[in-house]
C-alpha cells in the first residue's frame, strides 16, 4: 500500500483500526461507512484517532459497489446510498471490515448455536458420545451438517471457522458433497 490509496469498508472498531493501522504505510486511506454516522458502533477513542490523522478520510453514507484493474485492483466504484450517485477512485486495496456477528436469529431455534450464535456443525455437536439437541437420525451429522439434519452451515456463520473467503469456498465443496450423500442415502 506504500505510496497508494486503500479503502477500508466498514464503520466498527475493526475498520478503524484496520485504516489507522494502513495509514501509517498507505498515501491515503478511505473508509466507506453504510450508516449515517461512526458513533453507533465505533468507539470515542478511535474517531478521534481518526479525525486526527491526515492522510485518512471517513465516507458515510457511501458503499463500494465495484472494483476493476488489470493484474490487481485499481480503481473501486463508490455509491452514495441516499442520492444514488456514483464515483469511481484510484485505490490499489480493498479491506472489507463489516463486523463478525454472525446473523442466525432468522434460524428456527432447535438449530444449535454457540453463546456468540454461530452455528454448531458436525463434530462440534457431540457432546458425551451423543448428539447435543434433539437430533432424530442414528447416523452423527455430516461435518458442515447443523443441528437440524438437511440443514448445512458454511463460512463465517459456523462456530470454528478462520473467517477467510478460500476456507468458506472449501467448506462449500465439502458440504455439496456431503450434500450429494445425504441424497442419495434417501
Amino acid at each position: 500500500m506504500k505510496g497508494r490509496r486503500a479503502v477500508v469498508v466498514g464503520g466498527g472498531n475493526s475498520a478503524g483500526q484496520a485504516a489507522v493501522h494502513l495509514s501509517q504505510y498507505a498515501a491515503s486511506v478511505l473508509i466507506a461507512v453504510r450508516g449515517q454516522r461512526l458513533g453507533q458502533s465505533m468507539s470515542q477513542y478511535l474517531q478521534d484517532t481518526l479525525d486526527a490523522t491526515e492522510n485518512i478520510s471517513v465516507r458515510l453514507d457511501t458503499e463500494v459497489v465495484d472494483g476493476d484493474g488489470e493484474d490487481r485492483l485499481e480503481e473501486v466504484t463508490l455509491r452514495t446510498r441516499s442520492t444514488g450517485a456514483t464515483e469511481q477512485l484510484d485505490a490499489a486495496g480493498l479491506f472489507v471490515m463489516i463486523g463478525a456477528e454472525p446473523e442466525t436469529d432468522w434460524l428456527p431455534p432447535n438449530v444449535e448455536r454457540d453463546e456468540r450464535g454461530y452455528l454448531l456443525t458436525g463434530s462440534d455437536l457431540i457432546r458425551d458420545r451423543s448428539v447435543v439437541g434433539s437430533w432424530p437420525l442414528e447416523r452423527a451429522p455430516y461435518s458442515f451438517e447443523t443441528s437440524l439434519p438437511g440443514v448445512f452451515a458454511i463460512g463465517d456463520v459456523r462456530h470454528g471457522s478462520i473467517k477467510r473467503v478460500t476456507a468458506g469456498a472449501g467448506e462449500g465443496s465439502v458440504a455439496v458433497s456431503e450434500l450429494h450423500r445425504l441424497l442419495e442415502a434417501e
